[in-house]
């Protein structure tokens, strides 16, 4: 067993109501949740949150006063979200759809992302179903390389990107898509834990299809901060 970076469950998550088929908060959440906590954050700020989930992120952002904007492509998750912060009379403004197309013409001083990275045996991200939240193409980017390429115009000057994915996904890629995109970025926490059942149903998959991390039974998970100067 290789040595673990354990992360804490954040305060409020076993009280957060999630729709049947809405990801739940788990180990990624919470390692984004520390990296979260570790940024300066006040009423000044406005927050993006991609992929909302149950708002557990976009609600602790809220918690510090920053005014927050999540968005999801599931009704669901945006019915859970809302739910979510009416019990825990936070002020979120929760959209539904694309990233992309919700957030266009409008800077953030934080951006939250927590996208789908698994690799899938489909070319496409599916779309419907629970496996929207975590199934991301052949090779787990097809989300990652649209954030990356959409972040400059998200940020505001000075403004921070915190994503977390799956090292089996190319941490490299990854930072080399956000320096050509002009962002300064690094991985600033990094988290292993043992593969979930959805890894573990494809692990033939994976092999045949040479992802590394493939051949073992626990993955990295990484924090990478992006800034734009």
């Amino acid at each position: 067993m290789p040595d673990a970076t354990l992360t804490a469950v954040p305060e409020g998550t076993a009280r957060l109501i999630a729709l049947p088929g809405v990801y739940r908060p788990q180990d990624d959440t919470w390692l984004l949740a520390e990296a979260l906590g570790n940024e300066r954050l006040g009423p000044e700020d406005k927050v993006l949150e991609i992929g909302a989930g149950t708002g557990a992120l976009a609600l602790r952002a809220a918690a510090r006063g920053a005014e927050v904007t999540a968005t999801d492509v599931s009704w669901r998750a945006v019915i859970s979200t809302r739910v979510n912060a009416l019990r825990q009379r936070r002020t979120l403004r929760v959209l539904h759809g694309d990233f992309a197309a919700r957030a266009h013409g409008r800077r953030f001083d934080l951006v939250l992302a927590n996208p789908p990275y698994v690799p899938s045996p489909g070319p496409w991200p599916p779309s419907h179903g629970a496996a929207r939240a975590w199934d991301a193409g052949s090779d787990g980017r097809e989300i990652i390389d649209r954030i990356c390429e959409r972040a400059p115009g998200l940020l505001s000057e000075g403004g921070i990107l915190l994503l977390v994915h799956s090292g089996m996904c190319g941490t490299g890629a990854t930072l080399r898509h956000l320096a050509r995109a002009g962002l300064d970025a690094a991985v600033t926490r990094r988290a292993v834990v043992p593969w979930g059942p959805v890894l573990r149903s494809r692990r033939d998959w994976l092999r045949s299809e040479g992802i590394p991390g493939s051949s073992d039974a626990w993955e990295e998970l990484v924090i990478i901060r992006a800034q734009r100067l």
